[in-house]
């Protein structure tokens, strides 16, 4: 099989090569793939008896689990589709460039556990719309949070849901008129692990994705450096050899170029990374049910540990990718190489005859379906939930049994509508604009929700008005950069690939975008209100002080 033909794993070419998987790899798929939908249905079913009020189905998993489960759900939470597809194929395309990227993302992480994990721990809390109208007494600042926190959820979706569908269709070596279907099956089991389970239901099924992700990708790194000696200083000399790029393999730029507008690119898109990772509203919702701050200083490890190691398989697998395959054939399959994990399964396994008939294939591809399937979990719990919360009246915390289990029935048909919603727009957008949703939902997380975040714990005074200025004033300017930048045409990987009105010349917005929110919630802000002339909270306690 030519690598060529692996541009996307809905190609027909991707699916006709893996019909079907034979002999042991085919059955392991099988195996796999229902065990762990058997597995995470049954925890979903055991948590549904306590997701009959609020404080359970918003808040259960992190309650629950104590320091170790809950670090493995918010590690659980933290790795998607992006972190293993993506960052693999950055690694094989850029070099330095990816494990920039690979490590921006353990780093993000660490800050969001250590910066943030204490201060967002609050009782009744479950979205980030009910901690800034706690935090500022200001229950107006729900509307403009919840826009932002679906404008940055429901690229994300889109992305994971799609991914899931290609994954599963390719593990099943199914057709490509097969695509809808598998994107429908994918939509409906999340619908069952969110609206069933609640958090608590999500979370098992996040600390069962970790184990089976870790697994895989440290089993693929050490066939790879097991192929060079266990050098991993002789690996990355394959790599850079077999790259064509030379030294600019292992220096930074490779991905952006090296010109004035490539650098500022790097920066930029480092930043959002490192900053929007750190925000994500379904990583947060975890973080709130937290009790004790020493438990939330005890997960820290718990979450990042893994997170690091998946992230050190997806280096090691991204350079035995440049190594075993090269740049070029790596970026003829797909332009952004999220292909090139399942394509170093190939080469490390010839004698299969092909990537799709390899237990080693069966068990990576089996780990991104996992993966992405978890992570559409926790997005939909999370989207569903600022719908219900947010733009559905006032919350049933501490107002009786009957607004509670309205409210439970508003957010698991939130949960329905969302994964209806999602399935059909999947599916017809299929591989069009993956990476600009990404940059998209990044951005806003980094440009709008960390500025809201920061300005709300750090900085007295801060205000509903400076909320609204921030959502209101920094989402136009995103999607206005986004609009004239190379994400949306005339490049490859671009929505329109074929068109050229580019105007902007960087890739990613947050360049500008992030200094934009943090300086628009300093133009809003007003002077801080007393705990007197604060409106009462809907539980009659009073008000958190600012500080």
């Amino acid at each position: 099989m030519s690598p060529a033909s692996l541009a996307s794993p809905s190609s027909p070419a991707f699916l006709a090569s893996s019909s079907p998987l034979s002999g042991d790899g085919e059955s392991f798929a099988v195996v796999v793939f229902l065990g762990f939908v058997a597995v995470s249905l049954l925890l979903c079913g055991l948590a549904a008896a306590d997701s009959d009020d609020p404080e359970h189905f918003y808040a259960g998993g992190g309650a629950a689990f104590g320091p170790v489960g809950g670090g493995l759900a918010v590690a659980g939470d933290y790795i998607s589709a992006a972190t293993l597809l993506s960052t693999t194929g950055a690694v094989a395309l850029d070099g330095a460039d990816g494990i920039l990227f690979a490590c921006a993302t353990v780093v993000s992480l660490f800050l969001v556990m250590r910066i943030l994990g204490e201060p967002l721990r609050r009782k009744g809390v479950f979205t980030l719309g009910d901690f800034l109208a706690d935090r500022l007494g200001a229950p107006s600042v729900r509307r403009p949070l919840g826009v932002a926190c679906l404008v940055v959820l429901a690229p994300l979706l889109l992305v994971q849901l799609s991914t899931a569908g290609r994954i599963m269709a390719a593990m099943f070596g199914l057709p490509d008129g097969a695509l809808t279907g598998c994107t429908a099956a994918g939509g409906a089991l999340m619908v069952c692990y969110a609206a069933f389970g609640g958090m608590r239901g999500v979370g098992y099924v996040q600390i069962l994705k970790v184990g089976v992700a870790l697994t895989a990708m440290l089993l693929l790194a050490g066939v790879v450096l097991a192929r060079y000696g266990w050098s991993a200083p002789a690996l990355l000399g394959a790599a850079r050899e077999h790259s064509g790029a030379g030294a600019d393999f292992t220096r930074p730029g490779l991905h952006f170029g090296h010109s004035l507008a490539g650098r500022l690119d790097l920066i930029g898109f480092t930043a959002t990374l490192l900053v929007g990772a750190a925000c994500l509203p379904h990583l947060t919702m975890r973080l709130h049910p937290v009790r004790e701050a020493r438990t939330a200083r005890r997960a820290v490890g718990w979450a990042v540990g893994p997170v690091a190691l998946v992230c050190g398989g997806v280096v090691v697998a991204g350079l035995g990718a440049c190594a075993l395959l090269g740049r070029g054939p790596v970026r003829a399959a797909d332009p952004g190489g999220a292909t090139a994990l399942l394509m170093v399964t190939g080469a490390l396994d010839p004698a299969a005859g092909g990537a799709r008939h390899s237990m080693l294939f069966a068990i990576v591809a089996c780990a991104v379906f996992v993966t992405t399937l978890a992570a559409v979990a926790g997005i939909t719990l999370a989207a569903a939930s600022s719908l219900a919360r947010d733009f559905g009246g006032r919350p049933a915390h501490g107002v009786g049994s009957g607004a509670a289990a309205r409210e439970i029935r508003r957010a698991r048909l939130g949960i329905v509508l969302v994964g209806a919603v999602a399935v059909v727009v999947a599916a017809g957008l299929g591989d069009r604009g993956r990476l600009t949703l990404i940059s998209l939902s990044f951005a806003v997380a980094a440009s709008v929700l960390a500025p809201v975040l920061l300005h709300a714990l750090f900085l007295p005074g801060h205000s509903a008005t400076g909320v609204r200025w921030t959502v209101y004033g920094t989402l136009p300017l995103i999607l206005l950069l986004l609009a004239g930048s190379p994400a949306v045409s005339g490049t490859p990987f671009a929505v329109f690939p074929d068109h050229d009105v580019r105007w902007f010349p960087l890739q990613t917005p947050g360049l500008i975008s992030i200094p934009a929110g943090f300086l628009l919630g300093l133009v809003g802000r007003d002077r801080p209100r007393t705990p007197e002339h604060r409106p009462a909270r809907q539980d009659g306690a009073p008000y958190a002080r600012q500080g």
